[in-house]
């Protein structure tokens, strides 16, 4: 008999401003335990493509390139010369260059140290577990409509979309993933820790969180996805149980994405970004990552891929930036870091991309307690999940039901086959999902075609029209594909 695991991926709070969870006590262990991954690297974007001789220009400057990205105009490097940013500014083709600052996953985090590990017992389907997918599909509906794919005479899949999953990879054996699962890649490269040999066809998760957000999309199994018929892709760009990782991985991964094909990205991650970060005297700016997010998204939508992306878990409001701001000033103050300037949600505030919030099971009007939201923020919402009403009013772990959080898939090796988990990582792929059936259905429609179908079925929760908590209201794949039908 096969157990269910029930884990928490809900946070208020974040790690070194990358979040789907990082609880404040472990904040310094963060950043202490990144500065060996990772020392010394930097972001250089130029102004126009990559010049012939860019690794000569680094090499005089005092430092080594260790990844170009051509298609951005941007490379990662490395240098222990203290005069190389400096150096950087006399180049006339750059455009800006700043550190690199490594970045957190922290999953599973904990709420009001809700750290319990429950096990109910899993036989069979588990769709009656699954009320998001009820809700978003139109209780299995949308599975008459279109599914993603279909079986040919011999008996194999056929993916008639494929979406991108930019995460902590995947677990590839797992039942409800394999027929899905196209393979990918994996951009981190070797020595980051030590399981880490720079094999691109390393793909494995080695927390838990990307096979969750997989299995949302497309499983097909014991559990559902929006899609049960799509066509997945990983793209691994965190190392470690942990879930490190750097943003030029990330880019990297957006990049290698839209040259594989794919038709739609997910990315239920997410970073602050402010004009400068302070962190023990030192600052670093965070505009040249900024710049290459840019126009790794632009790259994507040029090559005809549609965007998704998680709004954050602070229960903040992102039409304020500079309450924003202050917010993460006084959960940093202890460890020594402030932020200066408005900030902004990275890559779900940027233009081009669907940003999402979380819905709960429990009501119509108020989002899950955690998701950030903002009227000229947040695009739709998708179900997320929480503890319920009770807990959300009380925050008494006594009150917490689990039954309202997300069930999908998690890898095997880890301990169960499924997990409940909640957060905006798990509203994103809700609506790539939906995107992707969606492309499925009508393969010709552009990206800002598949934002504004979703946009326009989505069910009007919240107050009418567009509003702060659920922007154009709550995703639903069954209204989408009906819209096409007609």
């Amino acid at each position: 008999m096969k157990k269910v695991l029930v884990k928490t991926l809900l946070s208020v709070t974040l790690g070194i401003g990358f979040v789907a969870g990082a609880t404040t006590h472990s904040l310094a262990a963060e950043i202490q335990g990144t500065k060996t991954a990772g020392e010394n690297l930097y972001v250089i974007a130029f102004k126009n493509e990559l010049p012939k001789d860019y690794e000569e220009v680094i090499e005089k400057a005092g430092g080594r390139v260790v990844k170009a990205l051509p298609e951005v105009g941007g490379i990662q490097a490395q240098s222990d010369d203290p005069a190389f940013l400096r150096n950087l500014k006399k180049v006339p083709s750059i455009e800006v260059a700043s550190k690199e600052v490594p970045l957190a996953l922290n999953q599973p985090a904990t709420i009001s140290k809700l750290a319990q590990t429950t096990a109910i017992n899993e036989q069979g389907s588990l769709w009656d577990a699954q009320w998001d997918m009820q809700r978003v599909t139109n209780n299995g509906k949308s599975y008459e409509i279109e599914t993603g794919g279909y079986v040919n005479d011999e008996g194999e899949t056929v993916h008639k979309a494929v979406v991108g999953v930019i995460d902590t990879g995947i677990d590839p054996t797992h039942p409800d993933l394999q027929k899905n699962l196209l393979g990918g890649r994996n951009l981190v490269p070797a020595g980051m820790d030590e399981t880490e040999t720079g094999d691109p066809n390393d793909i494995v998760d080695r927390n838990g969180h990307g096979t969750h957000v997989s299995g949302i999309i497309a499983a097909d199994g014991n559990v559902k996805g929006v899609g049960p018929d799509l066509g997945i892709r990983t793209y691994r760009v965190f190392f470690s149980e942990l879930a490190l990782t750097l943003p030029s991985f990330i880019i990297d991964g957006i990049i290698a994405a839209a040259n594989d094909d794919v038709d739609v990205i997910n990315m239920s991650l997410r970073l602050y970004h402010t004009s400068k970060t302070i962190i023990e005297g030192e600052t670093y700016k965070t505009t040249a990552d900024t710049l290459l997010w840019k126009r790794a998204i632009q790259y994507a939508l040029k090559n005809n891929v549609t965007v998704v992306g998680g709004s954050g878990n602070e229960s903040l409001n992102l039409d304020d930036k500079n309450e924003v701001t202050a917010y993460l000033n006084t959960l940093y103050e202890p460890y020594g870091i402030s932020l200066q300037g408005p900030t902004t949600v990275v890559p779900a505030q940027m233009p081009g991309v669907i940003n999402v919030s979380a819905s709960n099971k429990w009501s119509k009007q108020e989002l899950a307690f955690f998701s950030n939201y903002g009227n000229s923020a947040i695009d739709v919402a998708a179900p997320g999940g929480d503890f319920g009403a009770k807990y959300t009013e009380t925050f008494d772990p006594d009150t917490a039901d689990f039954t309202n959080l997300i069930l999908s898939t998690w890898p095997r090796y880890l301990g169960s086959d499924y997990s409940y988990n909640a957060g905006t990582s798990m509203a994103a792929p809700q609506v790539a999902g939906i995107a992707g059936v969606i492309k499925a259905a009508n393969p010709d429609l552009k990206p800002s075609q598949v934002s504004a179908i979703i946009k326009q079925t989505a069910i009007d929760y919240g107050k009418p029209g567009q509003d702060a908590l659920f922007g154009s209201g709550e995703a639903n794949a069954h209204r989408a594909l009906m819209n096409i039908k007609k």
